[in-house]
Formats: C-alpha cells, sequence, structure tokens
C-alpha cells in the first residue's frame, strides 16, 4: 500500500489515512510518500512499517545509532533535533484542545538540553542466549521482550555507555548468568552506580568478578535480591552518596540509587529555573508543592525567597526533602509532609484557599483529585509540570473552564531526546 503522511502521532509514528482508515506507520514522517507492509488491522485503524520512502522529508536524517528502529530505548533519531521539538509541540498544543478545550495565550520557547549522552537514570536488561551462547545487555526490543544485541548506547553517557562490552563479559562469567534480568544505572556527579538485580544469591566468585569490575572502573557496585529494601552495596566498603546540584541557585540534591530524580540533569536546570520564574515568587510568598519529591522544586523556591509547604505520598522522599532542606540552610524555610495526594481527603488540601502559589508535579496520572479540590478560592498562581499530555490537557480544563483560571503560557520540556516522550510546563493565572 502507498500512502502519504499527513501528520505525527505521539508515538513518533506517521499518521496516513486510506479507505476511511487511519493508519499508523513507523519510520514515517509528515508529507512523505511511503510504501505501507501492514502489520495489524483493527475495525478503525491499521499500524504498519515504511518499506519504502519515495520522497524522504527534509527533516529525516541518517539515526547515529546502529540498533535504531529495533531498539525500543529510541523512537526519533531519524529526525532532526528541530522537527522533533515542533512534533511534540504540536503534541502538546493538541491535547491540550482536544481534551481540555484550553489553548495557551502564549506558547514559550522549548526548554531542551543536549540530544545525546544525556540519560544519567537508565534500566537495563541482561539476558543469556543459549541460540547465541551468550549474554546481552542493553534495552529491550521495541514491543517485544528480547534484548537488542547492543556494544553501544548514545543516549547514555559515554563512560557508561563503553561498559556495554564488559558488561557482557562480566554477566558471562557468572555461575547465575541465566539469573540476572536486570542492570539499573544511576549517574550522579561525582559518582556512577550499577545495582545488579539477581534472582539468586551470586557466588563468593561472582561476587569477587563484581568488586574487580567496580575497582577497575571506579563504579560503586549493588546488588538487589528482592524490592527495593534489599539494596545492598558491595563495593567500595565505605557508603557513597549519589549527587546533583542546580549550579545557579547554589544547591546540591542527595538521592537513593531507588528515589526518583529526573533522568536529564542540564534540562531540570532549566526547567527548574523555568518553574521559579513563571512562579513570579516575592519574598514570604506561601507557596505548596505538591507531589514533592525529594524538594527538586521546594529548595529552589525557598532559595528564592518563598515559604515552602512540600507534600508527597512517599515517606522516604520525604525525609530526604528534609535532609537536602537541612543541609542546604533552607530548614527555616520549608516543611514537608507524607500524604497520598490522591485522597480527596488528603491533609494537604484543606489549606489551598491559604496558599499563595502553587506547584504541581505530579507522576502520568496527573493531579486529578488536587485540582477538582482547588476550587474558585485558590492560588493566584499555579504552576504544573507534567509529564503526560493527555492529563495536564483534562486538568487543565477543569482549572480553566470550572475555577476561573487563565492558562497564560505553555512548553515543552524535552527531557527525552530522540523518543516521543513528552513533558511540558504551565502556568495558570487566577
Amino acid at each position: 500500500m502507498e500512502v502519504l503522511i499527513e501528520s505525527v502521532d505521539h508515538e513518533a509514528r506517521g499518521v496516513a489515512r486510506s479507505a476511511n482508515k487511519v493508519i499508523f506507520v513507523e519510520n514515517a514522517l509528515p508529507q512523505e510518500v511511503v510504501n505501507v507492509e501492514i502489520k495489524r488491522r483493527k475495525p478503525s485503524y491499521e499500524t504498519g512499517v515504511s518499506t519504502f520512502i519515495k520522497n524522504p522529508s527534509s527533516s529525516r536524517i541518517k539515526p547515529r545509532c546502529e540498533s535504531f528502529g529495533v531498539c525500543g530505548g529510541c523512537s526519533f533519531q531519524h529526525v532532526d533535533p528541530r522537527t522533533q521539538l515542533a512534533i511534540k509541540q504540536r503534541v502538546l498544543e493538541d491535547a491540550l484542545m482536544r481534551i481540555g478545550r484550553v489553548r495557551p495565550e502564549q506558547m514559550l520557547s522549548p526548554i531542551s538540553g543536549p540530544s545525546f549522552e544525556y540519560r544519567t537514570r537508565a534500566r537495563l536488561s541482561s539476558r543469556y542466549v543459549h541460540k547465541k551462547q551468550k549474554v546481552l545487555v542493553g534495552f529491550r526490543e521495541k514491543g517485544k521482550s528480547y534484548v537488542v544485541d547492543m556494544m553501544s548506547c548514545e543516549v547514555l553517557p559515554s563512560h557508561v555507555s563503553s561498559l556495554l562490552p564488559e558488561l557482557r563479559v562480566l554477566l558471562d562469567s557468572f555461575s547465575i548468568r541465566e539469573r540476572v534480568p536486570q542492570i539499573e544505572v544511576a549517574c550522579g556527579e561525582k559518582t556512577t552506580v550499577l545495582a545488579f538485580r539477581v534472582l539468586e544469591d551470586p557466588s563468593e566468585t561472582d561476587l569477587l568478578a563484581l568488586r574487580q569490575f567496580g575497582e577497575k572502573h571506579q563504579i560503586v557496585i549493588f546488588i538487589q535480591r528482592g524490592g527495593p529494601a534489599t539494596l545492598s552495596q558491595i563495593y567500595p566498603e565505605q557508603p557513597t552518596a549519589l549527587t546533583y546540584s542546580l549550579p545557579d541557585m547554589g544547591l546540591t540534591f542527595e538521592f537513593g540509587l531507588s528515589e526518583f530524580t529526573q533522568v536529564n540533569t542540564e534540562v531540570n536546570s532549566v526547567m527548574v529555573r523555568r518553574a521559579i520564574s513563571l512562579l513570579e515568587l516575592e519574598v514570604g510568598d506561601r507557596v505548596a508543592d505538591m507531589f514533592c519529591g525529594l524538594g527538586n522544586f521546594s529548595l529552589a523556591i525557598a532559595r528564592r525567597g518563598g515559604r515552602v509547604f512540600g507534600i508527597e505520598s512517599n515517606q522516604e522522599l520525604i525525609e530526604r526533602a528534609a535532609y537536602n532542606a537541612e543541609v542546604n540552610g533552607l530548614s527555616d524555610r520549608c516543611e514537608f509532609l507524607a500524604a497520598n495526594l490522591f485522597l480527596e481527603g488528603c491533609p494537604g488540601y484543606k489549606n489551598l484557599n491559604a496558599i499563595d502559589k502553587l506547584l504541581i508535579d505530579p507522576p502520568r496520572d496527573g493531579a486529578k483529585e488536587l485540582i477538582e479540590c482547588i476550587g474558585t478560592d485558590g492560588p493566584k498562581r499555579i504552576v504544573y509540570v507534567s509529564c503526560n499530555p493527555a492529563t495536564l490537557a483534562r486538568d487543565s480544563g477543569v482549572l480553566v473552564n470550572e475555577h476561573g483560571y487563565r492558562l497564560i503560557s505553555a512548553s515543552i520540556v524535552n527531557m527525552f531526546p530522540q523518543t516521543s516522550h513528552v513533558e511540558s510546563i504551565a502556568c495558570f493565572q487566577k
């Protein structure tokens, strides 16, 4: 089948139409005429992959990674960076209009950073393949459970990417090589950590090999036998802290391996700066930071003179936020509470009318319960950081169409270059 690609969807697939059906086509860009091999047929749509591109788009470039198209880690390496931003902005604008029936008064410039070698957090899969008689380490194949046979990764920091061949050799030497399904990667400013998930206890020889690997590459090594509570550092002997910073605000954050942090530290720094600017803080402003995590936004707000009330459901993150406030000299401006923000009776909802400004940074499900509790007498300014355009659009519709706010600005946050993932930030004014 030959089709004309009209647009790109939120999963980076080309969108075409034929015989009153929508066709989603992998590896296809707007205005390209492509031949499509249909892989799946449904009553209202079909999915397929392009087999021949008759007139390549001017936005099409050669992917940097040899595994692109097979690996599920990236979906946009065939698109130039400027067009990636434009596509993501269109996804955000379309979601706001289609779902929330709202349109920003101003679209701000995208927040972006390095296109490659940016990913400081990752979860790699490991699998011993009997047919190949070797261990594979990398991301999973697109839409499949197989592990990609990769020797490098362009989105991981170069010092981590270069370890992939040696990691394969290391795991291949294990007595439990078929029982190591996952390796967690976390890069701090001065420390890199690898955590090996194991389904049975490693032998003494395995543990020795891990320690020698850590010593050779100056990497902190953990093993994990079960849940996060079973994480155990085996190299070096002394505990090692992971940190990241917001240099222009003089803030340093300590975090644990199982604690959430943004994967792109450079973009995170710009995003926090943008959020602080949008809040238009005045000294003494009372600011609620909902889903505050370990204090990523809270401490920046406090540094700019605000008094912060942070709420997060995870007690460990709340303790980490309080610790980070203390080491940065901001304890007197910060108060943190562990509470479930998805419950309508959450204690944090009771004093929203006493808050001057509000920052929300929810997970993918959004902040439906919180937004509905704001009412018409809520904070005069709200900054909403989102990792899901659909739930941001839903919540924006409530704020604008029911609670009397204006959506004064929005922009995308390109936290995950080379992927279709869209993060964004929006500002609402009473």
